[in-house]
């Protein structure tokens, strides 16, 4: 058993979004991660699945996921949830950062594309 000091987390970043992994793999666990990102205004998440539930609570801001061909809009304190192998994208639609931490039902997670293809994370 450990603390982690998560202002000491690695810091990914892509284009719109900064994510850092909290808890996961690299602290011995086998079948969940904790996720911390921000989206800025406007960003979005690549289009991506990963074969594990993942549960999104949204401390701040406002987006949508799309999924399906349908939206699902949601704002700060709602939390998504997402089953396994869904093709989804997190946008946000606001004006300010969209906070969120998710927790995944995998470690490590295995990210893919909308068609299958392994999705190159730097995280």
């Amino acid at each position: 058993m450990h603390v982690n000091n998560n202002a000491s987390a690695t810091l990914h970043e892509l284009p719109g979004l900064a994510h850092q992994t909290l808890a996961g793999h690299q602290d011995g666990l086998k079948s969940f991660e904790v996720w911390r990102q921000t989206l800025a205004p406007h960003a979005e998440t690549p289009v991506h699945c990963h074969a594990c539930e993942e549960a999104i609570v949204i401390l701040s801001g406002t987006g949508v996921c799309r999924f399906e061909d349908r939206e699902l809009f949601f704002k700060a304190d709602q939390t998504l949830i997402i089953p396994s192998d869904v093709v989804h994208q997190i946008c946000n639609t606001g004006d300010t950062d969209l906070h969120i931490i998710a927790t995944l039902s995998a470690s490590p997670v295995a990210v893919k594309t909308a068609t299958g293809e392994p999705l190159a994370l730097p995280w």
